[in-house]
């Protein structure tokens, strides 16, 4: 695997992700409380859906940073790109699938999102972005330990990179709709 094209696809899916969450006004997790305009459903079923989807979310994350890692990767064989952009392309898809399904479930409720539940959303997709990073390192041969300094680093530049979308949800001006 080529090392700029490892960059420049976390670079790229953190600034996709790192703003998705503010864009877009349907939930991507499913949360233990429920958000406004969702239907009540019982204190327990809120629980267990939450540790289910979240449960569902680590796992995909695991498997996906497996295949990713321990890929046989040679840019010169048309095969090995081929069955690593497979396994690249699974892993997205699969993940995108999971994190479409609240807001499918939802689709007919109109939710509006708090801060909290858009930061939530916003960690768990720097989770996603990092552990795509350290398979491509995996990938690489070259994998490091980290410590604390470098998660608040990149935690840092997360959120730099998801500042527009927190501008256009919170900070724009838009003009107030007339009543009739």
């Amino acid at each position: 695997m080529n090392l700029s094209f490892a960059v420049w696809t976390v670079i790229v899916l953190s600034l996709l992700t790192a703003n998705l969450p503010f864009v877009v006004q349907r939930p991507f997790l499913v949360l233990p409380w429920t958000q406004a305009g969702e239907p009540q459903r019982p204190f327990w079923l809120q629980w267990v859906a939450s540790l289910v989807f979240f449960g569902l979310l680590l796992g995909l994350a695991y498997a996906g940073f497996f295949m990713i890692g321990r890929a046989f990767f040679m840019a010169s064989d048309l095969a090995s790109v081929a069955l690593f952009v497979g396994k690249l392309a699974l892993v997205f898809g699969l993940t995108a699938l999971l994190l479409a399904f609240p807001g499918w479930h939802n689709r007919s409720h109109d939710i509006h999102k708090s801060f909290l539940a858009r930061l939530l959303e916003v960690l768990v997709f720097y989770g996603l972005v990092g552990t795509l990073g350290f398979a491509f390192e995996v990938n690489m041969g070259n994998a490091f330990s980290q410590t604390w300094e470098f998660y608040a680093v990149t935690l840092s530049l997360f959120l730099v990179l998801g500042y527009p979308g927190f501008v256009f949800r919170y900070l724009m001006r838009r003009p107030k709709r007339k009543s009739l």
